[in-house]
């Protein structure tokens, strides 16, 4: 309006004055001419001065697109993680654990006391540690090459914190990596594990007996459907005749996995081998033993709701750490100081079903069978161990999960004692 306003005011003015001087040199005629001229402009503006009063005021113009950086580079950062409560009700039948041990926490198959005692009651354990807190960034550069890194930490199996006072417990590195192209460099999941199989539970892990369950550092190429790794090594040893677990990190060579994904209409799978050298040094007594082992696993929706199955078996020996969260070592020292692998198989299945938009639950069973030369292990190793769960999953609003689990398992030893553990879980997580 400023403008028809102005451009009104400039006009009135070169009038006036361009009559003003036809007054001093033409005649009357003339001078009524632009008199009449004069007329008719100013009605033209007053016009569109009106106009522009009764239009509606303009649209803001749309922001500008962010600036993707130097010759089109895009960077994107994203923190990320969950908080997450769980209560836990344990019951076991043949004596109880230790306050705070591991075992407590999270199922751990080789944990579960076996024998002719009992135990106490249930024992109710509540806490937060499950939470997590992640941090990823991805950047594309303008060479074409693409960088992605990812940090991630919990709260679990840490130091520093106790339940009389303040409940503070530190931080614990899960991930740490960064991917360069096909490249990755860093820890995370282990190759040999399929995270995507892994059943949706309460627990923090599920059914790790029958499960490959591994985080370590790595060097790790993807080509396609192909994953090669070398990764870092670490023998689990039984001495011989039985007795505490010997770590020995006197590995020189990497554990060497190759994976591979076949992709179906309703899912996949994947199948992953794995080459070890298990090593240790002691006392002066040092041997190696390689071993192969194998693992295949699965996940296939069923139906066009949402409902899922999801399996694994794996099986070899020297498998050790990698299966059953270290139920079976990889090796047994023998009587001349030698190294034995130990053979082991492992599976799971479970079956996920969507009730409706909020209410989801899912059935799983697992097992683990070892195959302990008695004479070189004693009879105090774990023979099988076994465990099944149901749970049910409740989502009232995005995000936030809640519900309950509750999880029976049973474990063996070589001399025919065994034990059980009756589990109740309640949960809330919230995803952010």
């Amino acid at each position: 309006m400023k403008t028809y306003k102005s451009r009104l005011g400039v006009g009135l003015a070169m009038m006036v004055l361009s009559v003003a001087s036809h007054a001093q040199t033409s005649d009357v005629a003339a001078l009524e001419a632009r008199v009449a001229e004069l007329e008719a402009m100013i009605k033209q503006l007053v016009s569109k001065d009106s106009e522009a009063e009764s239009a509606p005021a303009a649209k803001p113009m749309p922001a500008k697109a962010p600036d993707k950086g130097v010759s089109g580079e895009t960077h994107t950062y994203k923190f990320g993680g969950y908080l997450r409560l769980d209560a836990k009700f344990s019951d076991y039948s043949a004596g109880d654990l230790a306050p705070g041990s591991a075992g407590t926490q999270f199922y751990i198959p080789g944990t579960i006391p076996v024998g002719t005692g009992s135990g106490e009651g249930p024992d109710l354990n509540v806490d937060a540690k499950a939470s997590r807190i992640n941090f990823k960034s991805d950047h594309t550069l303008s060479s074409g090459d693409k960088v992605s890194t990812f940090l991630e930490m919990d709260f679990y199996l840490s130091p520093g914190g106790n339940e009389r006072v303040s409940n503070s417990y530190n931080p614990r590195m899960r991930h740490a990596f960064v991917k360069y192209n096909d490249w990755l460099f860093g820890q995370t999941w282990s190759t040999f594990q399929d995270v995507s199989a892994l059943p949706e539970t309460f627990d923090f892990i599920g059914v790790p007996e029958g499960t490959t369950f591994m985080r370590q550092t790595m060097v790790r190429y993807t080509k396609g459907n192909w994953e090669f790794a070398a990764e870092n090594p670490e023998t689990t040893i039984t001495p011989n005749g039985g007795g505490a677990r010997i770590v020995s990190d006197d590995g020189a060579m990497p554990d060497l996995i190759a994976r591979y994904t076949h992709r179906l209409n309703n899912g996949y799978i994947k199948v992953a081998g794995l080459a070890r050298q298990l090593d240790y040094d002691i006392g002066g007594a040092s041997d190696s033993e390689s071993s192969l082992s194998l693992t295949v696993s699965g996940k296939h929706a069923i139906g066009n709701n949402g409902d899922d199955i999801r399996w694994m078996v794996t099986t070899g020996s020297g498998v050790g750490r990698y299966l059953g969260l270290n139920t079976a070592n990889g090796a047994v020292i023998d009587s001349d100081g030698n190294l034995e692998a130990i053979d082991q198989t492992g599976w799971f299945v479970a079956y996920r079903h969507i009730w409706n938009k909020k209410w989801r639950s899912s059935f799983m069973y697992s097992a683990l069978s070892i195959d302990n030369e008695t004479d070189l292990t004693g009879t105090g190793v774990t023979k099988d161990v076994y465990s099944a769960h149901v749970n049910l999953l409740y989502e009232p609003i995005p995000k936030l999960t809640l519900g309950g689990e509750i999880m029976f398992a049973e474990r063996e030893i070589e001399s025919g004692l065994d034990g059980d553990m009756t589990r109740v879980i309640l949960s809330a997580k919230y995803a952010f």
